[in-house]
């Protein structure tokens, strides 16, 4: 309640301040009659500037709040890329028995237009991997993810990423499987059922991750072209990917 305190005292002050001079100009000029037109006039104009106020300003305040907000989720997002995403995706695509008929629908180039991120994001979503654990080495995914753990824990806990259902969705996944490898102490001696459990876990981070990759190529392109260059340059679908300008 006391937080309060001051806003309270200044409307009383306001609210004196504004009949002393009503009345002033009522004793000075010795028309109540015109003072009492003059004041509803002017209150007549208070539902236009409510309008004005909370749906036009305030709307365009909101605006300007969450294009600010998606921008700070964006770099956080490029972040995530950067420290754990792209790696990630290297590593599960090496498990992925059907990771070719994908790839050709994945190769990222500087003429792809917002359509084409769309369709490749459709592909995406429905896409059926065949995780096959054999293929390459759990315990080197689960180093992988063990030395990101900490840093994948810090961006849960990043406020802005309250409003990003599908990226925080996809961090949980993550997180999940970073906790399913660490506390299997062998995994190359796995049953078929864990082994079918483990590779479920791979496919849901796996999917969500394409998702959000393509959606994050789509932001750079736009909004960071230098950005958007190296990625492409780095696309880890691309088996002959090079950060080397050819």
């Amino acid at each position: 309640m006391k937080q309060y305190t001051w806003q309270v005292i200044l409307g009383i002050s306001l609210i004196l301040a504004s009949a002393s001079l009503f009345i002033i100009q009522i004793v000075v000029f010795r028309d109540a009659r015109s003072t009492f037109f003059y004041l509803l006039q002017d209150i007549a104009f208070i539902p236009i500037q409510v309008l004005l106020v909370t749906l036009i300003l305030n709307q365009m305040l909101n605006m300007r709040e969450k294009m600010a907000m998606l921008n700070k989720m964006n770099m956080v997002i490029g972040t995530f890329f950067s420290e754990a995403g792209t790696g990630l995706l290297k590593l599960f695509s090496g498990f992925d028995q059907n990771t070719d008929t994908l790839r050709k629908d994945l190769l990222v180039t500087g003429q792809w237009s917002d359509r084409q991120f769309g369709e490749a994001a459709s592909i995406a979503i429905i896409y059926d991997c065949k995780i096959d654990h054999a293929k390459t080495d759990l315990v080197v995914l689960k180093s992988f993810l063990a030395t990101r753990r900490d840093f994948l824990l810090r961006l849960l806990e990043n406020p802005n990423l309250l409003e990003h259902e599908t990226f925080t969705e996809l961090l949980w996944a993550v997180f999940h499987l970073t906790e399913e490898l660490a506390a299997r102490e062998n995994l190359t001696e796995l049953s078929p059922a864990d082994t079918s459990h483990i590779a479920g876990d791979i496919k849901r981070a796996y999917v969500l991750l394409i998702t959000e990759w393509l959606a994050y190529m789509k932001h750079l392109k736009s909004e960071y072209p230098y950005l958007f260059s190296l990625a492409v340059r780095m696309n880890p679908f691309d088996p002959q990917a090079s950060a080397i300008v050819k």
